[in-house]
Protein backbone atom coordinates (compact mmCIF):
# COMPACT_ATOMS: atom_id res chain seq x y z
CA UNK A 1 0.00 0.00 0.00
CA UNK A 2 1.22 3.21 -1.13
CA UNK A 3 1.81 5.99 1.95
CA UNK A 4 0.07 9.40 1.45
CA UNK A 5 0.69 12.11 3.40
CA UNK A 6 -1.81 15.78 3.48
CA UNK A 7 -1.02 18.63 5.31
CA UNK A 8 -3.89 20.75 6.68
CA UNK A 9 -4.00 23.69 9.38
CA UNK A 10 -6.20 23.88 12.70
CA UNK A 11 -4.99 27.01 14.29
CA UNK A 12 -1.53 27.41 15.40
CA UNK A 13 -0.70 23.23 14.24
CA UNK A 14 0.00 22.51 10.63
CA UNK A 15 -1.56 18.54 10.54
CA UNK A 16 0.42 15.85 8.72
CA UNK A 17 -2.44 13.40 7.90
CA UNK A 18 -0.42 9.94 6.80
CA UNK A 19 -1.98 6.98 5.77
CA UNK A 20 -0.56 3.63 4.34
CA UNK A 21 2.66 1.51 5.21
CA UNK A 22 5.74 3.49 7.43
CA UNK A 23 8.40 1.58 6.23
CA UNK A 24 11.87 1.80 4.36
CA UNK A 25 10.37 3.00 1.12
CA UNK A 26 7.96 5.44 2.57
CA UNK A 27 9.23 7.12 5.83
CA UNK A 28 11.66 9.67 4.06
CA UNK A 29 8.18 11.01 2.24
CA UNK A 30 7.40 11.76 5.75
CA UNK A 31 10.54 13.23 6.61
CA UNK A 32 10.22 15.22 3.90
CA UNK A 33 7.42 16.84 4.85
CA UNK A 34 7.90 17.33 8.67
CA UNK A 35 11.64 19.47 7.36
CA UNK A 36 9.06 21.47 4.71
CA UNK A 37 6.93 22.25 7.32
CA UNK A 38 9.69 23.43 9.84
CA UNK A 39 10.90 25.13 6.58
CA UNK A 40 8.33 27.04 6.21
CA UNK A 41 8.07 28.48 10.03
CA UNK A 42 5.21 25.77 10.88
CA UNK A 43 6.98 25.30 14.78
CA UNK A 44 3.63 22.73 16.27
CA UNK A 45 3.29 20.15 14.24
CA UNK A 46 0.52 16.69 14.33
CA UNK A 47 1.58 13.88 13.12
CA UNK A 48 -1.91 11.96 12.43
CA UNK A 49 -1.19 8.51 11.87
CA UNK A 50 -4.36 6.78 12.75
CA UNK A 51 -4.68 5.42 9.38
CA UNK A 52 -1.12 3.85 9.06
CA UNK A 53 -1.89 0.52 9.06
CA UNK A 54 2.39 -0.98 9.47
CA UNK A 55 5.31 0.81 11.02
CA UNK A 56 8.86 -0.42 10.63
CA UNK A 57 12.05 0.23 12.61
CA UNK A 58 12.64 2.99 9.73
CA UNK A 59 9.39 4.61 10.27
CA UNK A 60 10.13 4.76 14.19
CA UNK A 61 13.65 6.83 13.46
CA UNK A 62 11.62 9.09 11.26
CA UNK A 63 9.38 9.95 14.22
CA UNK A 64 12.20 9.90 16.11
CA UNK A 65 14.11 12.22 13.81
CA UNK A 66 10.94 14.54 13.51
CA UNK A 67 10.64 14.87 17.31
CA UNK A 68 14.39 16.23 17.49
CA UNK A 69 13.96 18.22 15.33
CA UNK A 70 11.11 19.89 16.61
CA UNK A 71 12.60 20.75 19.71
CA UNK A 72 15.77 22.36 18.27
CA UNK A 73 13.76 25.15 16.88
CA UNK A 74 11.81 25.07 19.79
CA UNK A 75 8.47 23.47 18.53
CA UNK A 76 6.33 20.59 19.36
CA UNK A 77 5.58 17.56 18.22
CA UNK A 78 2.08 15.53 18.93
CA UNK A 79 1.27 12.26 17.75
CA UNK A 80 -2.29 11.12 16.94
CA UNK A 81 -2.52 7.26 18.09
CA UNK A 82 -6.34 5.82 18.81
CA UNK A 83 -6.17 3.56 21.34
CA UNK A 84 -9.31 1.99 19.49
CA UNK A 85 -9.32 -0.16 16.41
CA UNK A 86 -7.48 -3.20 15.30
CA UNK A 87 -6.54 -5.26 18.48
CA UNK A 88 -5.83 -3.19 21.19
CA UNK A 89 -4.63 0.00 19.53
CA UNK A 90 -2.96 1.37 16.58
CA UNK A 91 -0.54 -0.72 15.05
CA UNK A 92 2.00 2.50 15.53
CA UNK A 93 1.56 2.67 19.47
CA UNK A 94 2.23 -0.88 19.45
CA UNK A 95 5.66 -0.72 18.18
CA UNK A 96 6.44 2.22 19.77
CA UNK A 97 5.58 0.60 23.12
CA UNK A 98 7.53 -2.16 22.13
CA UNK A 99 10.52 -0.73 21.30
CA UNK A 100 10.22 1.66 24.71
CA UNK A 101 9.78 5.06 22.63
CA UNK A 102 6.18 5.86 23.62
CA UNK A 103 6.97 7.86 26.60
CA UNK A 104 8.70 10.08 24.10
CA UNK A 105 5.82 11.37 22.78
CA UNK A 106 2.78 13.21 23.53
CA UNK A 107 0.46 10.98 22.20
CA UNK A 108 -4.07 12.04 21.53
CA UNK A 109 -6.56 10.30 20.15
CA UNK A 110 -7.94 12.46 17.76
CA UNK A 111 -6.80 15.72 15.91
CA UNK A 112 -9.29 18.14 17.97
CA UNK A 113 -7.61 17.41 21.34
CA UNK A 114 -4.31 17.26 19.87
CA UNK A 115 -4.28 21.27 18.77
CA UNK A 116 -5.80 21.70 21.99
CA UNK A 117 -3.85 23.49 24.02
CA UNK A 118 -5.59 22.30 27.19
CA UNK A 119 -6.10 18.72 26.47
CA UNK A 120 -3.65 15.86 28.33
CA UNK A 121 -2.22 13.70 26.25
CA UNK A 122 -2.88 9.88 26.69
CA UNK A 123 -0.56 7.89 29.46
CA UNK A 124 2.15 5.91 28.10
Amino acid sequence: MMLKVDSTRQGAWTVLHVRGELDLVSSPVVRQHVHEAVAVGHRDLVLDLSEVLFCDSSGVGVLVAARRLLRSCQGRLRLILPAHGAEEGSHVNRVLAALGVRRLFEVYAEVGSATDDAAQPLSA
